[in-house]
């Protein structure tokens, strides 16, 4: 952030004092709250939530510094479960973010999969673009070991999120969802564990030293051949 868009020291303390305001009341509302799900409870989490997070940027910008407090978001942050005490059936969504960073690689791979599957005399031209390769590779792969072995494939980490949801039934089979994200009742989701790539930098840093290529790792280990997990395809 440039000199003159800095905050001054006085917006900072006065976010300071915003964050303490907001505490007395939090507490307050706690203290008087009717019940487990008390909107007044609720509202006062938010703002108190809005205040620590303007003070942090706010810090941040002016000092360089941050604050230990991780704070919640209110956007994203679930209602309160309503599901079955005892659920019969579970969904588990998973979304993982890449970045494809090697191209090279990742069409290398493909092809390698391609020859080794598919009946030859093929003429490739599924491996011989990014969306072919990327269909090839996942449609070949589990999820859990494409982000075991992503370097591989040329791609790169970003975030991703876990949502266990609860049902009463089982999904009839084949029963799929265009949007499954979308469609799900939000007071049923059990649990949900959220990793966000922006804590992984200091890491990257340090393992930028030992360069993206390296010559392809030598041709892809002189042609190893890739190990698939055993399941039907």
């Amino acid at each position: 952030m440039s000199d003159a868009a800095q905050p001054t020291a006085a917006e900072v303390r006065a976010a300071a004092e915003a964050v303490k305001t907001a505490l007395d009341r939090h507490l307050a509302a706690v203290e008087r709250r009717s019940g487990e799900d008390d909107p007044a409870v609720y509202e006062a989490f938010n703002q108190l939530a809005t205040a620590a997070e303007a003070y942090d940027e706010l810090l941040y910008d002016r000092y360089d510094e941050v604050t230990p407090f991780e704070i919640p978001g209110t956007e994203d942050g679930l209602p309160p479960y309503t599901g079955p005490e005892e659920p019969n059936a579970l969904s588990v969504l998973i979304r993982r973010d890449y970045a494809v960073v090697e191209p090279q690689r990742l069409l290398a791979q493909a092809q390698r999969v391609e020859a080794a599957d598919y009946d030859e005399g093929t003429d490739g031209e599924a491996s011989g673009s990014v969306h072919g390769a990327l269909g090839i590779l996942f449609g070949e792969f589990e999820p859990d070991e494409i982000a075991s072995r992503h370097k591989e494939f040329g791609l790169e980490e970003g975030d991703s999120t876990l949502w266990v949801t609860a049902a009463d039934e089982p999904a009839d089979p084949g029963d799929w969802l265009e949007a499954p994200f979308e469609q799900i009742d939000p007071q049923r989701v059990v649990c949900r564990f959220d990793v966000s790539a922006v804590f992984d930098d200091e890491l990257d840093v340090e393992d930028a030293d030992d360069g993206p290529d390296d010559d392809l790792d030598a041709e892809l280990e002189d042609d190893e051949d890739l190990e698939p997990l055993d399941a039907e395809r």
